[in-house]
């Protein structure tokens, strides 16, 4: 081992040490900042050696023991995390109430507490810094805030060191916070398991600058008495993204900022205010989903018409390519961006009620690029290939109600990308595409930075500011993760971030078991849209793929819809595959823009039962899906917004229904319901159900 690897590992051991030492010495102020009900509080002191640190309670029972704050500089002589003496406090009570351009509701209260902490080193530089704290009534969030000073204006960050000591040791669902990627299943273990697991089963992660002993964020747990809690980050911009590193010796986690090749973390700025570090905190799952907190600790928009944007179903010359029917690139001889199969999907997304349509591989470059190493000026985005007639296709589109969604996919070479970016975005909008779908496949170039790095989170802002500018609303995949962002940029109107649909179709580990579909809303979900690619009909692929399936029977793909929420929600499948299928019609009537939504039921990794109200409307959406287990619930509809009589159209799984054998198997019923009624539905193994209910009119 080298000598500063030896001085590295030893040194940062003592220091984290003793600064752990420090605040088992806490110095807490009388008065906590309480929520608005009272329910939740956020305290706030000083180590016996000047370290800022906090602790959260819930109905006075501590949730969060002291925790240690603090960031580290390049500068040696320059350390944020300790030292500190209290000038004062600033308080805020802040009310207010804003309407969403669209979302899982139509307006959102944001209601909390504030202190903002203004500290002063003691030292000769006395540096300032301030912690600014909120309390909700749904969670608690902090931000460190360096205010411009003579002495401090332009730093390198090495790390941050936010404590988050959990009290008892709770059970987690959690993926690795590998920097790069967010496709994993999730793992369900209590904290004190997860060093032991992440280094058996991700050996990959084990490196010199990606620790194997992070979590990405959300994390979500569940603790001995059933509280939920989740750990995040809002407002991320220009900083790069917290995982969580593992504190075995207090079942806890320490923050682990993305790092770059020459292991800091970022250059800033003062003024400067970081990401929130948020909490949420609620007595159920449903009440983690429910929460607007996230949304809440971002500014307001920055757009002032998003008229231009329309949540919808779309489908897409896309899963053709999964299942090897048809590839992106020409030279394959079997392209599947052509003008006439374009034309295909215009026609039956026309006579189906969709009028969306993405294609990708439309545009020159793939050749190149699959199954090459070359990725560096590959792509052009305004350059179809010669079998695909872009002004044709958006004319046609046109006259049949079917607007295009453009494709990006940039082999995570983002500099090429903003090269052409105003041009590309410019072509949109010329011919009024509103849509784009953004890809970033493969590791980053330039060589030793990540997604999830302070260079890329400035690349995918970039992206959103100047689609704003286009009137272009974004789906971004192998994306950094939603943090709330989508309040002040609502172009920004889904995300991948998760492990989806298409590991069904090439993944080697047997695809997306069904109580994966039981834990993201909860998990990645808790942080933004998820364009899950939902609706596949032919379950077992043949006859293009018959060694791999999708594990999940017709009635949960149907229940995707609701579950995982997108207002841009693709059917997925092939057009030949819904031909003569009943429960397509679920698909033509769906809506993706809610007024307001409901948890009925969820036991994370076994059930989840959700309920959405379209908005503008009276009609509400459920979706119901179970993992491997049959079970049998009961949906009491107690929500339902009005009394009288409803009509309900149910999908449900079938008498012989099974997602391995016999995940076909579906039958529809119609019945007629009050408020004061319950659905009694059994879902198969790896089964759901599907109800659309309206008031009789």
């Amino acid at each position: 081992m080298k000598t500063n690897s030896l001085f590295n590992f030893w040194g940062w051991t003592l220091i984290i040490s003793l600064c752990l030492a420090a605040c088992h010495n806490p110095v807490r102020p009388k008065k906590p900042l309480h929520s608005p009900d009272g329910q939740l509080a956020i305290g706030f002191g000083l180590s016996s050696s000047g370290r800022p640190q906090y602790w959260v309670t819930y109905h006075d029972s501590l949730v969060v023991d002291t925790s240690g704050l603090g960031l580290v500089l390049r500068d040696s002589s320059i350390q944020l995390d300790h030292g500190f003496e209290l000038l004062g406090t600033d308080t805020l009570d802040f009310d207010e109430t804003w309407s969403l351009p669209w979302g899982e509701r139509d307006h959102l209260r944001n209601h909390y507490r504030q202190y903002t902490v203004h500290l002063r080193q003691k030292s000769w530089r006395q540096d300032s810094l301030d912690i600014v704290m909120r309390a909700y009534d749904d969670g608690v969030a902090f931000r460190y805030h360096i205010p411009a000073q003579d002495s401090l204006s332009a730093f390198t960050l090495a790390d941050e060191m936010t404590e988050f000591r959990v009290v008892g040791d709770p059970t987690c669902w959690w993926i690795p916070g590998d920097w790069d990627s967010y496709e994993h299943l999730y793992n369900q273990t209590k904290i004190s398991e997860i060093n032991a697991l992440t280094k058996a089963h991700h050996p990959n992660l084990i490196s010199s600058t990606i620790p194997y002993n992070a979590v990405a964020t959300p994390l979500t747990m569940r603790t001995a008495s059933g509280l939920h809690l989740s750990i995040h980050e809002a407002a991320l911009v220009d900083y790069p993204e917290m995982t969580l590193k593992i504190d075995p010796a207090d079942h806890g986690f320490i923050s682990e900022l993305v790092g770059r090749k020459d292991s800091m973390k970022a250059d800033l700025k003062t003024p400067f205010s970081t990401p929130w570090r948020m909490i949420q905190i609620a007595p159920t799952a449903g009440g983690l989903l429910e929460s607007g907190l996230v949304l809440n600790l971002n500014e307001p928009s920055k757009i002032d018409d998003m008229s231009w944007f329309k949540p919808q179903v779309y489908m897409g010359i896309w899963w053709e390519m999964h299942v090897n029917k048809a590839s992106w690139d020409i030279a394959s001889g079997k392209h599947g961006a052509t003008t006439a199969n374009a034309k295909r999907y215009i026609d039956f997304a026309s006579a189906h009620n969709i009028h969306g349509l993405l294609i990708e591989g439309w545009n020159t470059g793939w050749e190149h690029w699959i199954g090459f190493p070359e990725r560096e000026g590959v792509f052009d985005f305004v350059t179809p290939y010669p079998d695909y007639d872009l002004e044709a296709v958006v004319r046609y589109g046109r006259e049949k109600g079917v607007e295009l969604i453009m494709h990006h996919e940039t082999s995570a070479a983002p500099r090429t990308y903003e090269q052409q970016l105003d041009t590309a975005y410019a072509l949109m909008e010329r011919l009024g595409i509103h849509n784009a779908k953004t890809g970033y496949v493969g590791p980053i170039l330039p060589e030793g930075e990540h997604h999830g790095g302070q260079w890329m989170v400035r690349h995918y802002q970039k992206t959103v500011e100047t689609a704003a500018k286009h009137k272009i609303a974004l789906d971004i995949h192998e994306p950094i993760k939603d943090t709330g962002l989508r309040r002040t940029w609502p172009n920004v109107v889904s995300r991948e971030g998760m492990r989806g649909q298409e590991f069904n179709a090439w993944s080697s580990d047997g695809g997306n078991p069904p109580s994966h579909h039981t834990i993201i809303p909860f998990t990645c979900g808790l942080a933004g849209p998820l364009d899950y690619t939902p609706g596949i009909f032919n379950i077992k692929m043949k006859p293009y793929k018959p060694d791999h399936q999708v594990n999940t029977t017709i009635a949960h793909q149907l229940a995707l819809y609701v579950v995982i929420y997108s207002p841009v929600q693709m059917a997925a499948d092939l057009p030949e595959f819904y031909e003569g299928q009943p429960g397509f019609q679920w698909i033509q009537d769906m809506a993706t823009d809610w007024a307001e939504t409901r948890v009925v039921d969820a036991v994370i990794g076994d059930y989840a039962v959700i309920a959405r109200r379209q908005r503008g409307t009276d009609n509400w959406f459920i979706g119901a899906v179970t993992d491997e287990n049959a079970r049998d619930i009961t949906i009491p509809l107690n929500f339902l917004n009005k009394s009288g009589r409803w009509q309900a159209n149910l999908y449900l799984d079938g008498d012989s229904a099974h997602w391995n054998e016999n995940p076909t198997d579906l039958k529809i019923e119609q019945k007629v319901f009050t408020p004061t009624d319950k659905i009694n539905v059994h879902l198969a193994a790896g089964g759901g159900a599907a109800v659309q209910l309206f008031p009789f009119r």
